[in-house]
């Protein structure tokens, strides 16, 4: 019998990857957070997060990609932009 995959989350919401992009939250609510890895450096042989952009985005597709764009930022490493990431989406859907 085949185990069904769980998808992966972090702290209660979905994780999709596609590349250099990183997708947080669920398109079936009002925002999401799309994280975008700009720059790598190699670590052992490992490549590392050294420059991420962070931005909240509305889900309707009835608007522009720009004007979807809420809120945007940029860190030094993968953590500090899902630990953004996370704060930024809980509290946009907290006040929906």
């Amino acid at each position: 019998m085949a185990k069904k995959k769980k998808p992966l989350t972090y702290k209660g919401h979905p994780l999709r990857r596609k590349e250099n992009l990183i997708y947080y939250g669920s398109m079936a609510d009002k925002y999401i957070v799309m994280l975008q890895v700009m720059d790598t450096k190699k670590v052992d042989d490992l490549d590392v997060a050294t420059k991420v952009s962070v931005q909240l985005q509305l889900t309707d597709p009835d608007i522009k990609s720009r004007d979807r764009v809420v809120k945007k930022s940029e860190k030094n490493s993968l953590y500090l932009a899902m630990d953004v990431a996370a704060v930024w989406l809980d509290r946009a859907l907290a006040t929906m």
